[in-house]
């Protein structure tokens, strides 16, 4: 394909220099770009799509990004707040083939040829395998995820289409350039099937868009009650007394945690299988590291300390310091026993939700945790309807014993007989719920984890009852959705982008038109001027 020199000023020389590393000028015969080079142009091109994909993705999964921690804490042993530095990677990654792009669209336009330099071509090629290589491995050990995606649709897609529309009309430039520049008729009639069935996807889009943010006001479900995960863990060491308190400041209606039972008996506030991640059981027991949990007696747990990992490891990025007060009563921690909480909890007027996690089978109360259990939030003499029983081992002896408890489903649908009023959910499920249907029925529905706003304002604009959370603090300072519009605004937004966008379309192909009749006359008045000079040099 040959091009013309063009724009031979010293930008378009420097804009070639970047993008092909040659700081010469270049020959008369490499003043072309061949179809090797388009090959690598659609490659770069199809690179920024997939690093730009990736970005969306880590932003996403930065509402679940604390699991990913806890994760790899457990496989290595050593804690690091990966946050910060997949966000680092992404957005290199997306800089780069972003600014490569942006380098190959001027050179377009100033006639220059596209020679991408060896070196771009390899790092290109590890931008590929990395994205694909990341997307492979979040399907093997992540794959729930793909479900968060889906859900995030329905709180950008209205954002995407626009952002699609204002993307097509900047490529329509190189496209318009490539169909006026190929002679042969099949190929131009490809081209624009390919570019104006993708142009109509996207303009036809909305069709397909459902989120429950596109509503009336008037029609603004209440906002959502807030769980605390664990407590309130970016503001307090998370499972302890001083999270339970801070869980109550954050304005949190129910501190939801988890339970195991000592080799002696005693129900304890704990999530993991081993003490490692959240006390100093690595100093105080050094042998029994990767002992089980439950493998503890009580007198063992209330050695440890268990806040002082919190301000070491600072689980959350972002999260505030704590202050000098809250600091000093972080350090003196402990593991909590399930009484000590419920007694606590009680005098805050805070709920509790617990699951219940089963001790290995050479425990003492293996076959019985879930009575000892029991029996011990029958002793703490509290009011029973401040618990919510999550676990679904031996529920109906537990439904006899303690009726005034509220049995909270993990599931829905299932064997039961009974019809649950509770349901505990992933968040990830949203799309299979009917929320009204379910409020017909007088069924509340709580989801789990919830961390970012734009997270929570789609829950609240599904009517959601609560949402189980570790930044209560964040959460509970929202006063409304982040984004609401009506159906009829959505409308307006919807035929003005696509309006636009095809004016940029019909502006962008009859400009290239207007070029290339302009060139095409220069160049013939060009060959005029070069004859007669031949023909008088004849002479």
């Amino acid at each position: 394909m040959a091009e013309s020199p063009g724009c031979c000023s010293v930008w378009a020389r420097c804009l070639h220099c970047l993008y092909s590393c040659h700081w010469r000028k270049c020959p008369r015969e490499r003043m072309q770009t061949s179809k090797c080079d388009c090959i690598w142009f659609g490659l770069l091109f199809l690179t920024f799509l997939l690093s730009l994909s990736w970005l969306y993705i880590g932003l996403v999964l930065l509402n679940d990004l604390h699991n990913f921690n806890e994760f790899l804490f457990r496989r290595w042993g050593h804690w690091m707040d990966w946050s910060l530095a997949f966000l680092l990677v992404i957005s290199l990654l997306v800089t780069y083939a972003s600014l490569l792009l942006v380098l190959a669209l001027l050179l377009r336009l100033c006639r220059q040829p596209l020679h991408l330099h060896s070196l771009h071509k390899v790092l290109l090629l590890l931008i590929m395998l990395l994205v694909a290589a990341g997307l492979v491995g979040l399907d093997i050990q992540w794959q729930q995820e793909w479900h968060s995606l889906r859900v995030s649709l329905q709180a950008t897609a209205p954002f995407l289409h626009i952002g699609a529309a204002a993307g097509i009309a900047l490529l329509a430039w190189p496209v318009a350039d490539t169909f006026y520049r190929i002679h042969r008729r099949g190929p131009k009639i490809l081209l624009l099937l390919l570019f104006f069935g993708v142009v109509l996807v996207i303009y036809l889009a909305p069709l397909c868009i459902s989120s429950p943010c596109i509503m009336e006001p008037r029609d603004l479900p209440p906002k959502p009650g807030l769980v605390g995960h664990r407590g309130a863990p970016m503001l307090a060491p998370e499972n302890t007394l001083m999270s339970l308190r801070k869980t109550a400041e954050c304005g949190a209606t129910v501190f939801e945690t988890d339970v195991m039972v000592s080799s002696d008996g005693v129900p304890f506030l704990m999530h993991d299988e081993h003490l490692s991640r959240t006390t100093n059981v690595a100093s105080v027991f050094p042998t029994r590291i990767t002992a089980h949990s439950s493998d503890f007696s009580w007198t063992e747990l209330k050695r440890l300390n268990a806040g002082s990992w919190f301000l070491e490891r600072r689980p959350f990025w972002g999260a505030k310091p704590l202050a000098g007060p809250d600091q000093k009563e972080a350090e003196s921690q402990t593991v909590p026993a399930l009484e000590e909480l419920l007694e606590e909890a009680a005098a805050l007027n805070l709920s509790i939700m617990f699951d219940l996690r089963r001790p290995p089978q050479n425990h003492t109360y293996y076959d019985t945790f879930v009575i000892q259990t029991l029996e011990t939030v029958l002793n703490a003499r509290v009011p029973q309807a401040m618990v919510f029983w999550l676990p679904d081992e031996d529920r109906a002896n537990v439904q006899r014993r303690a009726p005034g408890m509220r049995q909270i489903y993990g599931r829905q649908g299932g064997n039961r007989t009974e019809r649950p009023q509770f349901l505990n959910l992933p968040y990830q499920d949203l799309p299979l719920l009917d929320i009204k249907a379910l409020h017909k029925d007088n069924v509340s529905v709580n989801l789990f984890v919830v961390n970012k706003p734009w997270l929570f304002s789609l829950l609240w604009c599904a009517g959601v009852d609560s949402v189980t959370t570790n930044d209560c603090q964040l959460l509970q300072q929202m006063r409304y959705p982040i984004w609401l519009i009506t159906p009829q605004t959505y409308l307006i937004i919807w035929v003005i982008t696509n309006c636009v966008s095809t004016m940029l379309l019909l502006w962008t192909f009859l400009l290239q038109r207007r070029f290339v009749k302009k060139r095409g006359k220069t160049g013939l008045e060009t060959a005029v001027l070069l004859t007669r000079i031949n023909n008088f040099m004849m002479e």
